[in-house]
């Protein structure tokens, strides 16, 4: 699709894409940069990763609440999700091949990141969702079949997000239980909208598990 964050650039870091092991795209949150969600990339200091990381015009990937009817957010959603496949292809196509590749996203780049893996059911490197949920004012089960054969998904969100319900991580979580992935929830009491370092440091396991060669089950 042509839609508004298609004309945006991809920002890389990390590894020689030519030399890279595996790779992560990172989807930044409402008013955040392509710039500064790569930035968290050298807390995972992990090495032989490739981070690919979308930019959305305006900073933001859709204007209203991830709550809100899906229609209210066209197209800036159906265009997010059209960048992180983009992103996606960009690995595939300098050799890391979808099981290798860990998508994360904060907040809005969460919504966005659980939503494009939920509908595009396939094995994936990871998938890590902080302070994020499936998008829509409600989960329709129905809404999503397949499998992700066993994904390592990681959701970790506070028990008191001004913008996270936590019923809607909960829901999250069973949907991605549901389409076959190999979930862990972490709920955080009083964190507020933010990463901490429990967070860092389980990424940065999963980032080490796919350079290790355990991206292959």
């Amino acid at each position: 699709m042509n839609g508004p964050h298609q004309d945006q650039p991809l920002v890389t870091a990390g590894a020689p894409l030519e030399a890279a092991e595996a790779a992560a795209v990172l989807v930044h949150g409402r008013g955040a940069t392509a710039e500064s969600i790569v930035a968290m990339a050298d807390e995972f200091r992990q090495r032989g990763v490739a981070y690919f990381a979308p930019q959305a015009a305006r900073n933001a990937w859709y204007p209203n609440s991830f709550l809100a009817p899906v229609e209210s957010n066209e197209p800036g959603r159906s265009s997010g999700l059209q960048a992180i496949e983009d992103a996606v292809e960009a690995a595939e196509d300098v050799g890391i091949p979808t099981e290798r590749v860990l998508l994360l996203g904060f907040s809005q780049g969460g919504c966005l990141a659980s939503e494009y893996v939920a509908r595009n059911p396939r094995r994936y490197g990871g998938l890590v969702a902080l302070s994020g949920g499936l998008i829509g004012p409600e989960v329709d089960p129905e809404s999503y079949q397949g499998s992700i054969a066993g994904t390592p998904v990681f959701l970790g969100c506070s028990d008191e997000d001004p913008h996270i319900p936590l019923e809607r991580v909960h829901e999250t979580t069973e949907t991605f239980e549901r389409l076959d992935g190999d979930v862990t929830e972490r709920i955080y009491e009083g964190m507020g909208h933010g990463v901490n370092e429990d967070e860092i440091g389980f990424v940065s396991g999963m980032l080490a598990d796919l350079v290790d060669g355990d991206g292959d089950q």
